[in-house]
């Protein structure tokens, strides 16, 4: 494997890329976020443009992107759905279709990022299946910037934050993904590619949720098999406490149940509230935790997720140092993509 083997490369989900791949991007992540603590430049994409389009809105994705190509040299366009004549629907009368949209883009510009999930689908998947549907079309790299089952960049700047607070060897490291309460509804691509990655890497994964909540059967099994690769575990359970137990890594998240489209996002917060005891409390760090950093991708939901005093506690709280990362691990994955040379 040759780093300029990832140039033109599509970034919708790492189960998506080797693990060897996946290493090649921790390491130039390493690499370039010391040249910017160096201050040395890296115009590793001179002149590049990397569009932007977001269906949905976002803090860190686009401050993070933004910034990624201006520290490369080039430049990011910031589009909005709205922005364009762009119909998801393929029939006549809609707009213009995702195949001439995309190559239109590609005439344009040197990469495509995407943010599409939640209340801009109509149906569980229909967002995946966009993702890859430009991915076709398009003649350059399309990375997916969180969907509804995928946030690849996520994942791999969470696995970057691990490995730089911890060490490289993982093994015994537990990991507790958990379900949390929040009123917000949102989707489950940060929750399973933080699963996928983990359990890749060799880390212990638990996954915790009440009864509704599971994860897409087809996470699950990657998971599983990916585990048994690597030497980690992964096991799901729905009693929060035990999950708890010796995690050295606590990730409260809220996350919708795959009916969400079927019963309507009323509901679904609705539901939700069943289960407001389901979150990261301070009590439960100092009983259960070992000694249970928090990592949270943001926004977080304080007070409801889990206490603010372990959101601000700077021994414990790794979210900042992880919205950084996304900073360096996305300019490693866009010079990646849209840098060296073909294969």
């Amino acid at each position: 494997m040759s780093w300029y083997h990832l140039a033109g490369k599509d970034l919708i989900s790492t189960k998506d890329w080797t693990k060897e791949e996946l290493e090649i991007v921790l390491k130039v992540t390493e690499e370039l976020k010391a040249l910017y603590y160096a201050g040395v430049p890296h115009h590793t994409l001179k002149d590049k443009t990397f569009l932007m389009l977001f269906f949905n809105p976002s803090t860190r994705t686009r401050l993070s992107f933004e910034t990624a190509m201006t520290q490369l040299g080039g430049h990011a366009q910031y589009i909005t759905g709205a922005d364009l004549r762009l119909s998801l629907e393929d029939k006549p009368g809609a707009g213009e279709t995702v195949k001439d949209t995309a190559k239109v883009m590609s005439r344009y510009a040197h990469g495509i990022g995407i943010r599409l999930l939640e209340d801009k689908v109509s149906r569980w998947g229909e967002d995946t299946e966009i993702l890859y549907k430009f991915a076709e079309f398009a003649d350059i790299p399309v990375i997916n910037m969180a969907s509804n089952s995928w946030h690849p960049c996520q994942g791999l700047t969470d696995i970057y934050t691990i490995r730089e607070k911890l060490a490289s060897d993982l093994k015994g490291v537990r990991y507790t993904i958990m379900w949390a309460y929040s009123p917000w509804a949102r989707s489950l691509g940060s929750v399973q590619e933080e699963m996928l990655v983990a359990a890749r890497f060799g880390l212990e994964v638990v996954v915790a949720h009440p009864k509704g909540y599971e994860l897409e059967p087809e996470a699950l099994a990657l998971a599983k098999r990916y585990a048994e690769g690597s030497g980690g575990k992964f096991e799901v359970t729905s009693d929060l406490d035990d999950a708890l137990k010796g995690a050295t890594i606590v990730f409260p998240r809220g996350w919708m149940s795959l009916r969400r489209y079927e019963i309507g996002k009323e509901a679904e917060i609705k539901n939700a509230e069943k289960f407001k005891d389901w979150k990261y409390t301070r009590q439960r760090q100092k009983e259960l935790g070992k000694p249970g950093y928090l990592m949270h991708v943001m926004p977080i939901d304080r007070g409801h997720e889990a206490d603010p005093e372990i959101c601000d506690d700077p021994e414990l709280s790794w979210m900042y140092d992880q919205a950084e990362n996304r900073l360096h691990v996305q300019k490693a994955i866009l010079s990646l993509t849209m840098g060296g040379r073909p294969s």
